[in-house]
């Protein structure tokens, strides 16, 4: 085991590093405060090569294993969860599922896209009345020829009201349960396809996250991606990846967490001396650290078991399940640590742990995951 980083990942941390210093960290509140991240943001993504980490250069990607895009993840984290969102769902959940199961035609016609950041991707699995139930669908695609109508509803969906084409999930045909889903690469600008931003969520402010309606959404037959009825297991395969991804991302609020917890306690004074000098202190700080390493490394072993190719859904469902509490529990840490001015906006901790408390909810609740890892431990299924 050799957990040094090769000199490409090194590479690849200070470039994401230098990157969110220069294009996130000086905006990130000002995002936040007007729930509106600057979407010029996309194209520079796009021109640093991290919207298309992992995907063939063949199609305009940037290459690299899981565990730089983990890295690069964990940096954009640590900068704005929000920005991280564009690109865990744009590539992570869209593009990386479009060159798993796309054919050569659907990879050149929307990949170079994405990659570059000229089109942005959402995932549109989550319904009004189906958030962890994601095999209930309701969500409509009926045939008409050659051609697939699709009618219903997706909620909260991550990049909604910027995305150029929708990752949707509608229940095709009458099998029973998963097994009716399919998936469909959709235009947003098709007629049908209309969005709303919603407004005065808790966290991911910035984030453009939306509610899609599809009245009649006409697409054509090759629209279909992978077989008709395989729908949920493409869902489920984006997925397993993407708790990589949150899991990666959590670790960079946990980062964010205590590097604002100790510069903090190293300049606050208390009782004639900095409180990073007395042992209640200490221990919040103690506990962070720990929560990061821990967040961390299970996630890199996530990364190193996709980029052996060796069965990694076990170990992605421990590293979100532990990385997402650990971020919500270092979070609150360093607001303790700030005393009242953690809770005014001046300071960074009060959005770290606004952030931090949707990562237990999306991409699989913490519930989820556990029994998901029941499951595995066990054999037997509670689904």
């Amino acid at each position: 085991m050799d957990l040094r980083l090769s000199e490409e990942q090194e590479a690849a941390r200070r470039l994401a590093r230098d990157f969110v210093e220069r294009e996130v960290v000086p905006y990130a509140r000002e995002w936040d405060r007007a729930e509106d991240v600057d979407r010029g943001i996309v194209a520079k993504l796009g021109e640093v090569g991290f919207l298309g980490l992992t995907i063939d250069e063949e199609y305009g990607g940037s290459g690299g294993d899981h565990l730089t895009y983990c890295l690069v993840t964990e940096e954009l984290g640590r900068a704005d969860s929000s920005v991280r969102g564009i690109v865990s769902v744009s590539l992570g959940l869209v593009a990386k599922t479009l060159a798993a199961w796309g054919d050569a035609e659907q990879k050149r016609r929307w990949l170079p896209g994405l990659t570059s950041g000229r089109y942005v991707g959402c995932f549109a699995l989550t319904e009004p009345g189906t958030g962890s139930d994601a095999g209930a669908l309701t969500t409509r695609a009926v045939r008409d020829g050659d051609d697939w109508l699709l009618t219903g509803g997706k909620m909260f969906i991550t990049n909604g009201t910027w995305a150029d084409l929708a990752l949707v999930f509608a229940r095709s045909n009458d099998a029973p349960g998963h097994k009716g889903v399919s998936a469909f690469l959709v235009p947003t600008g098709t007629p049908g396809f209309e969005r709303r931003t919603l407004h005065g969520k808790l966290g991911l402010r910035g984030q453009a996250t939306a509610e899609l309606v599809l009245d009649g959404v006409r697409v054509p037959g090759s629209a279909l991606l992978g077989p008709e009825g395989k729908g949920f297991s493409v869902a489920m395969s984006a997925l397993a990846k993407g708790r990589m991804s949150v899991a990666a991302g959590c670790v960079g609020i946990a980062q964010a967490a205590l590097d604002a917890a100790l510069g903090h306690a190293k300049e606050r004074e208390q009782f004639g001396k900095p409180i990073a000098g007395h042992q209640l202190v200490q221990e919040l700080l103690a506990d962070i650290a720990l929560d990061v390493d821990a967040a961390r490394l299970l996630t890199w072993r996530v990364a190193d078991l996709v980029d052996r190719g060796e069965p990694f859904t076990g170990a992605a469902s421990r590293a979100k399940l532990f990385a997402s509490e650990a971020a919500v529990r270092a979070a609150n840490n360093a607001l303790q640590v700030h005393g009242g001015y953690g809770y005014i906006d001046e300071y960074p901790v009060g959005k770290l742990l606004r952030d931090a408390r949707v990562m237990t909810l999306y991409e699989g609740t913490s519930q989820i995951q556990k029994l998901l890892i029941g499951r595995e431990l066990t054999g037997v299924s509670a689904f």
